[in-house]
């Protein structure tokens, strides 16, 4: 009986040891962060949000697949690889509009100063995917000097292909400012009926 006891007690002895060793932390290893961003990414963000105003809506690390979406009638083992590769990318920046905040840019800092270099190559499936999308897609490398003029300046260079492609809404019976002769009837170059000798 004094055996089952000395047993009994060494077994509970165990257990506490045990649930002692697995409670020290180990399950949830958690802090705060002191910063979601880095120095570099803090510094960036300031001059963005310096840059655009309040024209646009400035995000920060933003999975791509939160800023794209699948077209229609994509089968299903291209639409689950892509969804994984998008999932596993992170854009730094996207800017969006503030009236439906849909993404109008994609924003990248490269980091060349390492050999590891943040972003230092190109990403050939972030930068397909966002052009499939049609999201301008800009990089800009890190380093201190830039002035929200600067990088405003870059943006507009990367928006500015894609504003002159989109066409001006004319109302019915006003004239395009880009064509006067747009809205006129056309006639003829060459009459239909035979000529007459």
């Amino acid at each position: 009986m004094e055996l089952a006891i000395v047993l009994m007690m060494l077994l509970i002895v165990v257990a506490l040891v045990a649930l002692k060793l697995n409670d020290s932390g180990l399950s949830f290893p958690f802090k705060r962060k002191a910063s979601l961003l880095s120095q570099t990414e803090l510094t960036f963000l300031d001059l963005i949000e310096n840059a655009v105003g309040n024209k646009y809506r400035v995000l920060c690390r933003v999975r791509l697949s939160e800023v794209l979406a699948l077209r229609q009638n994509t089968d299903k083992r291209t639409a689950k690889n892509a969804l994984m590769k998008a999932a596993s990318r992170q854009l730094d920046f996207v800017l969006c509009s503030k009236q439906d905040m849909s993404p109008v840019i994609a924003v990248d800092l490269v980091n060349n100063t390492s050999k590891e270099g943040y972003k230092k190559q190109r990403d050939w499936y972030v930068s397909s995917a966002l052009d499939a999308a049609r999201i301008p897609h800009l990089r800009i490398k890190a380093k201190s000097g830039y002035t929200a003029l600067d990088i405003r300046e870059c943006i507009e260079a990367k928006l500015a292909p894609l504003q002159r492609k989109q066409p001006k809404p004319v109302m019915p019976g006003t004239q395009n400012p880009d064509n006067p002769r747009a809205d006129k009837p056309k006639r003829p170059i060459r009459s239909s009926r035979p000529v007459a000798a």
